[in-house]
């Protein structure tokens, strides 16, 4: 079995843009251009090798079958055997070349994914859209609403011995804190608080007209973002989910790449001083250089120690980068998913005469959001890539 290396066509970027994540995959890219080189210098020179040994094999067959002498044709039978084992060595030479620089090439990869698996860029720009996102669900950032439900809370604080629902929402208001607090309104609790509106409503009498109108309008507030509520938690539910999937991928990661580097002798604290946290681009370059070099001297001392099952482990090693590529690929996708049930919660209530303006605010931080994770991942590119990072001939 022997497996091809991917060429990316983006190896061959020279400049290295400002943004740090642009930064590191154009090294990254840079140095898998320099694997692929090295490649196809080394096979365009077997290449040729096999071809004139083809030539010298056509030429001897020849010879062979036109001479008479039995002496001559056993020492052009003893030339064509040396030439087909020659030949065979030059076809080993090649297939250990194509690991070497598939080991070389899975090893970039492995590394490299480190700031991809975590999504410091996103999460980190996202805290602005998910803060955001809190503010527009909580009632008490509307005009309005925090000076009413102080009258409100004062009504609760009167009548909750009189009505169970007060009694239970008094309970729930104490358990939350002070009144200034956000107020779930999803959810099992939202009955209660509706039930104690319409009382409060009901209590204000007919020169309480002003209050009566407020209160009426408070109340429809509230029910919107009681739906609004019960929308957005359904999307984080879907983001808890790839949090875990994400933690669980982390651990997974960390695993492979400890064991990856101490097969190449090359320690923890050591790869975190030259790579994750090393600035300087042309610094973190020359570790990956290192860095493949040792891959590819580690492929030449498996075949070398053990000539018969050297590509084996080797073979895991490659499937397992691949896995976690193709596993964190579909978390992208995932990911991609949830940010278009965000947009879909924002066109459903962006022209909403209550709550609107501020789902349009939302709207804005969603769009940086999106712009931020499309300049980090492209799901489709991602798994493509994945999946075309080995061939089988």
């Amino acid at each position: 079995m022997a497996l091809g290396i991917l060429y990316l066509s983006a190896v061959h970027a020279q400049t290295l843009p400002d943004t740090t994540l642009s930064s590191d995959r154009n090294i990254r890219d840079k140095v898998l251009g320099d694997i692929q080189d090295n490649l196809d210098k080394k096979t365009k020179s077997i290449d040729l090798t096999l071809s004139r040994l083809d030539h010298r094999v056509d030429s001897l067959d020849l010879e062979i079958a036109s001479s008479r002498d039995a002496k001559e044709k056993a020492d052009k039978l003893l030339q064509r055997v040396q030439t087909l084992e020659k030949k065979q060595q030059t076809t080993e030479e090649t297939e250990l070349y194509v690991y070497q620089a598939n080991y070389q090439s899975a090893i970039i990869n492995l590394v490299s994914m480190d700031k991809e698996i975590k999504p410091l860029a996103l999460f980190n720009a996202s805290k602005s859209f998910f803060s955001t996102l809190n503010e527009t669900a909580n009632p008490m950032n509307y005009p309005g609403y925090q000076e009413w439900y102080r009258k409100f809370y004062e009504y609760i604080q009167k009548e909750k011995e009189h009505e169970a629902s007060l009694a239970v929402l008094n309970d729930f208001v104490q358990a939350t804190g002070n009144i200034t607090s956000a107020t779930p309104i999803a959810g099992p609790v939202s009955q209660a608080l509706f039930l104690g509106i319409n009382s409060y409503i009901n209590s204000l009498g007919s020169r309480k007209k002003e209050l009566r109108e407020q209160s009426q309008k408070m109340l429809l507030l509230t029910s919107k973002l009681s739906q609004f509520n019960y929308d957005k938690d359904l999307i984080e539910q879907q983001w808890e989910i790839v949090q875990k999937e994400l933690e669980k991928l982390q651990i997974h990661y960390d695993t492979i790449l400890g064991q990856n580097l101490a097969l190449l002798h090359v320690s923890n604290s050591a790869y975190k001083a030259r790579f994750t946290r090393e600035t300087d681009a042309e610094l973190r370059y020359q570790f990956l250089t290192a860095l493949r070099k040792d891959a590819s001297a580690l492929v030449t001392d498996r075949k070398s120690s053990d000539s018969k099952n050297w590509k084996q482990p080797i073979y895991y090693e490659l499937m397992d980068v691949q896995s976690l590529k193709l596993r964190f690929g579909d978390l992208t996708f995932d990911i991609r998913g949830i940010l278009s049930k965000y947009r879909e919660l924002v066109f459903k209530y962006r022209n909403d005469p209550e709550i609107g303006l501020k789902v349009q605010a939302l709207e804005v931080k969603l769009n940086a959001l999106n712009d931020t994770f499309d300049a980090a991942f492209d799901p489709n590119d991602y798994i493509n890539s994945a999946t075309r990072m080995y061939l089988v001939n």
